[in-house]
């Protein structure tokens, strides 16, 4: 249930409605081309170059593109989770082994999203992730996030600062995306970093490199 006023309810849709319009004005180029410059500036991050296991997500339609990231964390090892989306919007979890391992799920008439082929390890995996990647449609100085409005990824973080995991959270979008404020609720829980075509960007903490 929301804790937002009908003004700041209001203007959460609005922001989102903005945001998805300017995405459906990209192309299939833009959003290759930017999904390798976002996998170059992801894999800089010491959170992922020295992860195990991150939890992730293959972007569909117009998202800033996961799938050079994907491939390149699993070439080199890493163990990946991807979601399948559960009937009650929670998120389970299986491993990608490349593109060959996701199929194509569509949940009512919503988008179809493509999710690990293999068996299911349940929602309780994530909490294996050194790093989660986040999707989202903005983010603000503070680290706030605007998703779309599922609320799968709320359950995600309620259920990491439940079992008091704490791995690095970030999220990927377009730089046209960090915003000056986004309408947040007391439990939302901000990400440490946004990764965009143009680099990184960090939020209420030091960057490793520089402590």
């Amino acid at each position: 249930m929301s804790h937002l006023g009908p003004e700041e309810e209001s203007r959460k849709r609005s922001l989102r409605r903005e945001l998805l319009e300017v995405r459906s004005g990209l192309t299939a180029d833009d959003v290759r081309e930017t999904g390798t410059l976002l996998a170059a500036h992801a894999l800089e991050l010491p959170e992922l170059a020295h992860a195990r296991t991150v939890a992730a997500y293959v972007s569909v339609g117009s998202e800033p593109g996961t799938r050079a990231l994907l491939d390149t964390l699993h070439t080199r090892g890493v163990r990946v989770l991807l979601p399948a989306l559960l009937a009650d919007n929670d998120l389970d979890w299986g491993t990608y082994d490349g593109q060959d391992s996701l199929v194509r799920v569509r949940h009512g008439g919503r988008t179809a999203l493509l999710e690990p082929a293999g068996g299911h390890l349940g929602p309780e995996a994530v909490l294996t992730a050194d790093a989660v990647l986040l999707p989202g449609l903005a983010v603000d100085g503070r680290g706030m996030r605007l998703g779309r409005g599922g609320g799968s990824y709320d359950r995600v973080l309620a259920r990491l600062e439940r079992a008091g995991a704490d791995p690095a959270l970030v999220v990927l979008l377009y730089d046209s995306e960090v915003v000056d404020r986004v309408p947040a609720e007391p439990h939302d829980r901000p990400v440490h970093a946004a990764v965009t075509p143009s680099g990184v960007r960090r939020f209420g903490q030091p960057s490793p490199a520089s402590v």
